[in-house]
C-alpha cells in the first residue's frame, strides 16, 4: 500500500452538507428569527422599561446588534437554501455571502452592565451566537474546508483526529 496522498482525501464536508443537516439549521434560525422578534415587540418591550437608564441604553444596543446578527444569518440561510433547491449556483451564492458581514461576533460579548440585561435577552443572545457559530463550521464544510480544531481536550473529535494526523504522518 502507497502513501495517502492528499489527492487521495476524502472530502468529507460536502458529504457532511449534503446530508440534510442543513435543513435543521434553516428551520432552527428561521425558528430563532421569529421567536426573537415576538419576544422584542412583546415581553422584550416590557423587560426594557423596567431597567435603569444605562441599561435601557444597553438593552437597546444589543437587541440591535442580535436583530442585525440574526437578519445576517437570515441572509447566509436563504442564500444557502437558494443553492441547494438549485435556484442559484454556489458561485453566485459564495459570491453574495463574502458581501454579508457579520457583526458583533460573539467574541465581543459582555461587558459592564451585561448581566444587568433580561435573562430572556441574554438568552437569546447566546441562542444567536451558538446559531452564528454553526453557520460558520457549516460554510467552512460547504467550501470544502475542514474548520480549524483545537486540541485542547474540549472537543473529542478534534483529539481524535489529533492523534490520526499525528500517527499517519510522516516521521520527522
Amino acid at each position: 500500500m502507497g502513501e495517502i496522498t492528499e489527492k487521495q482525501a476524502v472530502a468529507i464536508g460536502p458529504r457532511i452538507v449534503a446530508s440534510g443537516g442543513f435543513d435543521m439549521l434553516y428551520r432552527e434560525g428561521m425558528s430563532l428569527i421569529e421567536e426573537v422578534a415576538a419576544y422584542l415587540d412583546g415581553v422584550g418591550r416590557a423587560e426594557s422599561k423596567a431597567l435603569s437608564r444605562e441599561s435601557s441604553f444597553l438593552y437597546a444596543t444589543e437587541s440591535m446588534r442580535l436583530t442585525t446578527r440574526l437578519m445576517q444569518l437570515a441572509s447566509w440561510l436563504l442564500l444557502q437554501r437558494a443553492v441547494n433547491e438549485g435556484e442559484i449556483s454556489a458561485e453566485n451564492a459564495r459570491l453574495e455571502k463574502e458581501k454579508v458581514q457579520f457583526s458583533a461576533t460573539p467574541s465581543e460579548r459582555g461587558g459592564p452592565g451585561f448581566e444587568d440585561l433580561p435573562d430572556n435577552l441574554r438568552d437569546y443572545i447566546a441562542k444567536g451566537d451558538r446559531l452564528f457559530d454553526r453557520v460558520m463550521q457549516y460554510d467552512q464544510l460547504e467550501r470544502g474546508k475542514v474548520p480549524e480544531l483545537s486540541s485542547g481536550g474540549e472537543n473529542g473529535i478534534a483529539d481524535q483526529l489529533s492523534r490520526l494526523r499525528a500517527a499517519f504522518s510522516p516521521a520527522r
